[in-house]
Parts: structure tokens; sequence; C-alpha cells
């Protein structure tokens, strides 16, 4: 086997018989004619709708906004003979070949972090991976940019959502998409591919739509404090609604998060590393928004920046209540206030962080800038070491079970 895909996944859209109670109103606001029915159900062409939504606002029940993955289109024919909807199709394997090499080199650069390599926690969803290429990318319509640190904070970050229409783009928390910037390099050749964390749940950050989310820190001098614009930071955060982007991916295969009851997350991040935190916290939100309380264990976050105005997603953080998730904030720059950074925070709560390390079923998930890692690991060792414990040994034995994670950058 050369590592391809057999056959292509599409999304597709789909009324769900099961609640549809035949009030014909998205026939009628359906603009293309791609609805239709008969004396059991109603059915949508694959090859009339352009997914534009205009039916979904009018359905009472929410039937209509019912999307499936599949292999190939399903037809009219058989949409007519279904008591319920199908499952979504799996492909045959993850990827459709090789990983590119500067994604390769991007990634082991990130998790070196780790000390070795790390598998996926155990009840992990599989995850696709590679399925678009910097040949063969997938083209995204922004549908959203928000800046979401403070005018006033020297380091701007934008939340974008990305549409992918009618290409299925399958994803899970924790995975990554590479965007290609247009243009060429000062070579003449195309720039490279930039990784971002993706920042919404594999529902999507809207659920039911083909969508979305990155967060994106505007580069405006390198590693040494040089004034520098950043290629692919520029061109993202300069995006307007209804813009195109094209994306390759999605990529990672061990920074997911556990799906099995009773998983404890433990998520230490710095800037845009809150990425992929903010997509497993949204993911148990939801089912906690539900009720389905019981779906995870418990959920704790350390947040560190230079100022409340410059942390990312500062705002629905606090909002979050706390028997839902415990948020720990550390500001090294806030006017009044005694610096901290997440390493502080981390010893504050020893306690409790022994407690947690202790646990089998606590999954550990670093991300952010490179710089935080000796701090957390000085703290980690100490926490350990004041309870009779071995972080060295602690974290080996996690990251051979997929229970430590670790993606940091300069």
């Amino acid at each position: 086997m050369d590592g391809s895909v057999t056959s292509d996944v599409l999304r597709q859209h789909l009324i769900d018989p099961e609640i549809c109670i035949r009030c014909n109103t998205c026939e009628e606001m359906c603009p293309e004619d791609a609805i239709t029915h008969d004396d059991l159900n109603y059915v949508i062409d694959f090859d009339k709708c352009t997914m534009k939504g205009d039916c979904l606002p009018p359905c009472p029940t929410g039937a209509i906004d019912s999307f499936r993955k599949a292999t190939r289109p399903w037809t009219i024919e058989e949409q007519f003979g279904w008591d319920s909807l199908p499952p979504d199709a799996e492909p045959v394997v993850e990827s459709k070949g090789p990983l590119p090499e500067d994604v390769v080199a991007i990634t082991e650069n990130a998790t070196s972090g780790a000390g070795g390599q790390t598998l996926p926690p155990w009840s992990a969803a599989h995850p696709y991976i590679n399925l678009y290429t910097p040949e063969q990318p997938a083209v995204a319509t922004v549908m959203g940019n928000m800046r979401l640190t403070d005018e006033s904070a020297s380091t701007g970050i934008h939340h974008l959502v990305l549409d992918f229409g009618n290409n299925a783009f399958p994803y899970l928390e924790g995975q990554s998409i590479g965007v290609l910037p247009p243009g060429e390099d000062e070579n003449g050749r195309p720039h490279h591919v930039r990784l971002y964390s993706i920042s919404s749940p594999r529902e999507g950050e809207r659920p039911g739509y083909n969508n979305c989310a990155i967060t994106v820190k505007r580069i405006t001098e390198d590693n040494d404090g040089n004034p520098v614009e950043g290629v692919a930071s520029t061109f993202l955060c300069g995006l307007e609604k209804g813009d195109e982007v094209n994306v390759t991916g999605p990529f990672g295969t061990a920074f997911l998060m556990p799906n099995h009851a009773g998983a404890n997350l433990l998520m230490i991040c710095t800037g845009t590393g809150a990425a992929p935190m903010r997509a497993m916290t949204e993911r148990r939100r939801r089912k906690w928004a539900r009720g389905a309380r019981e779906a995870g264990g418990s959920m704790t976050l350390f947040f560190g920046a230079r100022t409340a105005g410059e942390l990312p997603y500062f705002g629905p953080l606090k909002k979050l209540p706390q028997e839902f998730m415990d948020v720990q904030m550390a500001f090294s720059r806030e006017p009044g206030a005694e610096k901290e950074y997440v390493q502080d925070r981390i010893r504050a709560q020893g306690k409790q962080l022994a407690g947690l390390l202790r646990d089998e079923n606590t999954f550990m998930y670093i991300c952010g800038h490179r710089r935080m890692e000796d701090g957390v690991e000085a703290s980690l060792t100490d926490i350990c070491a004041y309870h009779d414990m071995d972080w060295p040994q602690i974290r080996d034995r996690m990251r051979l079970a997929g229970r430590y994670h670790v993606e940091t950058y300069y």
C-alpha cells in the first residue's frame, strides 16, 4: 500500500427523516430548487445544492441542519428510501501520502520538548491527516476575522474562521492546518507552508458547518527584537470576510484529546498556545451544556500573558463556571500587580497538581512559546520533589502512555 486514500471524502447536505415534519419550508426557501420530496421523505440533490444555507434558519425542527461525509454523493432515490441518516464515511487510510518535508521539520521541532516519541491518548478518535497538499490545497473562505487582544496591546492576536464549503475537511482537537501564503520568497519560490493549531472543536466553530478556527499572532519582530513582518501572519490578520485561503492538512496524530469518561485535562499555555486548549475546552463545554457532565473528568488551565489585554479569549475564560474548569491566569506585566509567570501559578497550586500527576487518568498538554518550557519543568520538578515523587519518571511514564504532550515554538 502506498499510503493513499483509495476514495475521496466529500461533504453532503441531507435532511434527517427521523425528525423532519414535512412542513415544506425548506423546499420553498431553496433558491436552487435542490430540495424535493415524495410521500415519505424530503431530500436534497447534491449536484444542485450550493450550501448557501437559505433553508437552514426557517426549519422548525433542525432536520435540515444535517451533514454527512461520504465517498460518493447519496442519490435522491437512495434518500427517498431512508428511515434514518447514514453514518459518516471513513477513509481507507488516514493520509494521502507522505507528509511534506517542511511539515515534518516544523512538527519535530515543536514536539522536541516532549523528550521522545509521543503516542495519542488510547481513547482519542482516529485522525485524518494530509488530505490536502500544496499541489492540491483546500480553498477556504474567511467567514470572520476578529482581533482578540486590546488595540493597545503589544501583540495583535486574531481569531479567524475558515469555511471549507463542499470540501470535506475533518479534523480533531489538537490538530493543525497548513496555510500557503500567496506570493514568492526572496528566491522566487512559493512560500513554505505555515502551521497553525486549530482552535475549534471537531464539529466546527459553528456546529454543523464545515469550518474551523485558528488563532494567529501578527509577527512584528524576530527573536532578537528586530522589526520584521511575518509573511503568513500579516497575510492572515489582514484578511476580510469573503477572502480565500489555500489550506493543507490537517496534520497531527498525537496531540489529541481523550474521549473516555473520567479523563482529566491539565493544560498549560501562553499566547497563541491557547488554540488547541480552546478546541478541547469547547468540545467539553458543549457536552457539558447539553447535560453530559459525566463525559469527562476535571479540567485545569494555566494560562500566561503579559497583561489581561494581551490574553486571547480572556473574556470567555472569565465566564466559565468554576465547576466546569479551574482557570489559573498569570500576568507578568499587569499594572499595579506583582509579576507572575505560568510556573509561579503552577507552584501556587502544587497540592492540586500533585494529585493530578498521581492520577493515571490525567492527560497533560503544554503549548506556547519555547521559553516557558524550562520554567514549567522546574516548577513540576519542585512540586514532585516536595510530594515525594520524581518528575522525570512521571513525565516519561505519561509520555509512553500517550498522556504527556508538548508543542512549543519560537
